[in-house]
């Protein structure tokens, strides 16, 4: 064989995955320190708790009238059934909206 050095020096080869390591730890941290949750989970729940009250608001009212509409076709009270039943969706909506409003938080 022949006496002459290899191309790559493994002792060369070890410092790069140690630099590698050492790279792959920093950009972890820094990925971590990223992606914590700070103050953004704060206004998710600030945002959730509006969406909830939205859902309400329509859920009540479109209810109402679908409910009102159905028994308006089925009885032939229009528009007596439509506005009583919405009335009264939009009575159950707005309850929900202050019972959430009032609750304490977690």
């Amino acid at each position: 064989m022949s006496d002459e050095k290899p191309a790559r020096d493994s002792l060369g080869e070890d410092a790069r995955i140690d630099a590698l390591e050492e790279r792959l730890k920093a950009a972890r941290e820094r990925e971590e320190e990223r992606t914590r949750p700070a103050a953004g989970a704060e206004a998710d729940a600030n945002y959730r708790m509006g969406s909830r009250v939205l859902a309400e608001l329509i859920g009540g009212i479109g209810g109402g009238a679908f409910i009102g509409w159905v028994i308006d076709w089925a009885a032939g009270t229009s528009p007596w059934g439509l506005l009583v039943v919405m009335a009264l969706g939009i009575i159950v909506a707005f309850r929900n909206i202050i019972r959430i409003s009032t609750r304490r938080p977690d």
